[in-house]
């Protein structure tokens, strides 16, 4: 029961992607052949609003769903990780026409075939899960 309350939070993000089109490949492709600001208005708008929820958590001393402080830790800055993986998912991005959000909302949408890439999407982060101590971080 206590995990109810982020089904229904799974469910409006569903409804939200779907109604700002960011579940559409063609919206998706558009924004890769930089025909479209859609997305990138999306995606400005989701940095914006993670950037001023990110400070409110630090702000408000938030708990996490097991009652603990929400910490953060300053990490040292490596620039090779961040392009090895913006390319990494950028390239499954473009290939699929969709990141991880709106994998599950098509799926839920009765696209089958959206199985596979969540399958996909799993095993990459299994093997960055088994690999992890020899990547550059």
């Amino acid at each position: 029961m206590k995990l109810l309350r982020f089904l229904f939070i799974g469910i409006l993000f569903g409804i939200v992607m779907t109604k700002s089109e960011a579940v559409s490949w063609f919206r998706i492709q558009e924004m890769f052949r930089f025909q479209s600001f859609h997305m990138y208005g999306i995606i400005g708008v989701t940095v914006v609003l993670g950037t001023i929820m990110h400070w409110m958590i630090k702000r408000s001393q938030m708990k996490n769903i097991d009652g603990e402080l929400i910490a953060f830790s300053d990490k040292p800055k490596t620039y090779t990780a961040s392009i090895l993986g913006g390319t990494i998912f950028g390239l499954g991005w473009a290939m699929t026409g969709a990141c991880p959000g709106p994998m599950y909302t098509l799926f839920g949408h009765g696209y089958w075939v959206m199985l596979a890439v969540i399958g996909s999407a799993l095993l990459g982060a299994l093997s960055y899960g088994a690999l992890r101590s020899k990547l550059p971080h």
